[in-house]
């Protein structure tokens, strides 16, 4: 099945697909013997593995990134530093006051959890209960991390405060106005590493940010690639970010100067554990120990949002993007898309998220065990688990190529 891009998103604005077909045109007008080079399959095989895997080992030097904590203000500097040196130079950040709330009732008192859809969810973490299940939890325990080396990086506590977090733009050649928001959060607990939850995401978006930047890459929209802080404390950073700049939209700032601090916004491509696909627990509570065959990429969006059917048709239209573009593992679109950043943008633009299982029926009932557990540490994973991750870059870097309307110079 090929979606058209304008059939399928009628709220994107129809110039970009009214260019592509009068350029489709002048190409097929030029000699037989000169196709027509597409410039998604370019920048797609541009991903690489090995860089890949060399931006998530990059980010468990900082061990698990814990928001609060001086090892979480490093990661930001070098994630900055790093977009910076990609040519992404227009780096900015977002500060916003974070003060935890009240401390939860214990889990024999608490009730069933209404997760951020409004939906009541009577598995652990707001999941369904589907198959066998494992018990899930964050670990509290720094002696439940064996290697001593990291379980000094990890000791330094929380505390409220002020917050950072890091974006760069590819500003848009014709449309500047407007933009495609490209996001992970960088933030972990646990006492690992936080190299799948959420290094493999944040990796993501740092190689997507690479590879847009290069100057001879040049889209007709604008693409911003954000790193969250604070998801794990309850999507702070992400709410942050719309608190303060959802009402900034498209507003030329300042007037006649052709630039936009915010343009508006035309969708929401959030990624949050990428790798892991071993399929559910055994009885026993073991788990195989290679990345199952049928592993694929869950595109989720969420239908009770007020965007529910435009977020659907986004989903379809990046399954479609990994089914012509991506190079190993296919992709499958669900309708729960919860407990990830992309919740506070749903209501206001289409939102889908890219993870390594559906998060409401997979991922809250432990179908990972290494999910905020002393285990998420780069050495667990196998070039396998990686090549998920960069399967997942694909279809997003293919996806928003396209509607961005990518040229190479």
């Amino acid at each position: 099945m090929r979606w058209n891009v304008l059939a399928v998103l009628g709220w994107v604005v129809a110039g970009s697909v009214v260019t592509a077909q009068t350029g489709a045109q002048t190409a097929s007008a030029k000699s037989t013997a000169e196709p027509a080079v597409d410039p998604v399959e370019v920048l797609v095989s541009r991903l690489e593995l090995e860089k890949y895997k060399a931006t998530i080992k990059g980010l468990t030097q900082f061990g698990d990134r814990r928001q609060g904590t001086d090892r979480n203000r490093a990661a930001i500097d070098w994630i900055e530093a790093q977009l910076k040196s990609y040519g992404c130079a227009n780096t900015e950040r977002i500060r916003y006051n974070f003060q935890p709330p009240p401390p939860r009732p214990p889990a024999a008192q608490a009730p069933n959890p209404v997760i951020a859809s409004g939906e009541v969810r009577t598995g652990v973490g707001g999941s369904r209960y589907r198959g066998i299940t494992r018990p899930t939890g964050v670990n509290t325990d720094p002696q439940a991390q064996p290697d001593a080396k990291l379980r000094a990086l990890n000791s330094q506590a929380s505390v409220p405060g002020l917050r950072e977090e890091v974006y760069c733009t590819k500003i848009g050649t014709t449309h500047p106005e407007e933009m495609y928001i490209v996001g992970a959060h960088m933030d972990g607990h646990g006492w690992g590493e936080a190299a799948n939850d959420n290094g493999s995401g944040t990796a993501l978006v740092m190689e997507l940010a690479r590879i847009f930047s290069n100057p001879a890459v040049q889209t007709e929209r604008s693409i911003r690639f954000v790193l969250w802080n604070n998801e794990e404390t309850g999507l702070n950073g992400a709410r942050a970010y719309v608190e303060q700049r959802a009402a900034l939209q498209g507003k030329e700032s300042p007037a006649g100067s052709g630039k936009y601090p915010e343009p508006k916004w035309l969708g929401m491509i959030q990624h949050d554990m990428m790798m892991w696909d071993h399929g559910m627990p055994h009885a026993d509570g073991t788990f195989n120990p290679e990345q199952r065959p049928e592993a694929d990429v869950n595109i989720e969006f969420q239908s009770t949002a007020k965007l529910a059917d435009q977020a659907m048709k986004l989903a379809f239209f990046f399954r479609d993007a990994n089914e012509k573009y991506a190079t190993d593992y296919p992709a499958a679109v669900g309708q729960h898309m919860t407990n990830t950043d992309s919740t506070p943008f749903m209501d206001l633009v289409p939102a889908i998220s890219l993870r390594e299982n559906e998060r409401g029926m997979h991922t809250g009932a432990g179908w990972n065990p290494t999910w905020h557990q002393p285990t998420d540490v780069y050495a667990t994973f196998s070039d396998k688990d990686f090549r998920l991750g960069l399967n997942a870059a694909q279809t997003t870097l293919a996806g928003v190529a396209q509607l961005a309307g990518v040229k190479i110079k």
